[in-house]
């Protein structure tokens, strides 16, 4: 299961909303990743997230393997849109 979505959030992927998606990210047993310009990193992880360096206009990927991978990718997908991080391509 994988979505691609478009950064609105001025700042990027900063601190702050690295944070929310590695919280919503965390509370499922799938392997959750993010992609970002050919990197890929463990959405469970701030650092990983953060090291991207995900900037306002990039495009991302969110994929999930596992049991819960469906549900997984589409919270992670709504906490995006909802906390104006980004939105759907």
């Amino acid at each position: 299961m994988e979505k691609t979505f478009v950064v609105t959030d001025e700042t990027g992927i900063h601190a702050r909303p690295a944070t929310v998606l590695v919280s919503e990210a965390s509370k499922f047993e799938s392997n959750v990743s993010i992609e970002y310009n050919g990197k890929k990193a463990n959405l469970k992880s701030i650092m990983g997230v953060m090291a991207l360096g995900i900037m306002k206009g990039a495009e991302f990927s969110v994929s999930a393997e596992g049991a819960d991978a469906e549900d997984a990718v589409v919270a992670i997908g709504n906490v995006i849109s909802a906390q104006g991080i980004g939105q759907e391509k």
